[in-house]
């Protein structure tokens, strides 16, 4: 499991909209925070706001600026922490029975792309969201804050990309999924089935 590898230090996750790609991501690496301690904490990030826009503008703290965009954060964290046998499936592990919401939550910071620019990330799991909508300059400036015992996961779905300016061949995922290919230290998965409904499938293939 390239998600789980300490040899691992950059991966890069594609599929379509409900294929678990947050999900899986934010469970390997709150077993890594929170029981193996292998990272101190989980960081994460995305474009936030349409091209010509500065979050810095934006009323509040960095976190509350993020919400509008961390929806689908607050999502999995439920899926994570619910504790039904029934329905909690293969997540969660130990710490999703034993954590509360608020213990998990405090693990998990959200920054905006503006504040991580000139820091150096060390023991976090960095996990960029949406990261079809990075240019390539953008996703250097990202990667290159890692700093020792740092994990780098970016998602993406190449099919949604939004930045108007951007093509799949251009985007940012695009081009590190090509040059970080052959490197040991990283790896590539492409998810394929649909987790979400049966719905969400079918207007993710048709529409």
């Amino acid at each position: 499991n390239l998600l789980m590898n300490p040899e691992i230090d950059f991966v890069t996750l594609l599929g379509q909209a409900g294929t678990g790609k947050t999900l899986l991501t934010l469970a390997a690496g709150l077993t890594q925070t929170l029981e193996s301690k292998h990272f101190a904490e989980i960081i994460m990030t995305r474009v936030t706001v349409p091209v010509g826009e500065d979050i810095g503008f934006l009323p509040g703290t960095e976190e509350e600026k993020m919400a509008p965009w961390m929806g689908a954060l607050e999502d999995n964290l439920d899926v994570l922490t619910h504790t039904d046998e029934s329905s909690s499936g293969p997540y969660g592990g130990d710490w999703g029975k034993a954590a509360t919401h608020d213990i998990i939550r405090s693990k998990i910071k959200v920054k905006s792309m503006n504040f991580m620019r000139g820091r150096t990330f060390l023991k976090k799991y960095l996990i960029i969201d949406e990261a079809q909508n990075l240019t390539p300059k953008q996703m250097k400036t990202l990667i290159t804050r890692a700093g020792p015992g740092t994990k780098v996961v970016c998602l993406g779905n190449i099919a949604q990309i939004d930045t108007p300016y951007l093509t799949e061949g251009s985007s940012g995922l695009t081009y590190v999924v090509d040059r970080f290919k052959g490197w040991p230290h990283s790896g590539h998965i492409t998810l394929q089935r649909g987790e979400r409904s049966r719905l969400a499938d079918h207007a993710a293939e048709v529409l």
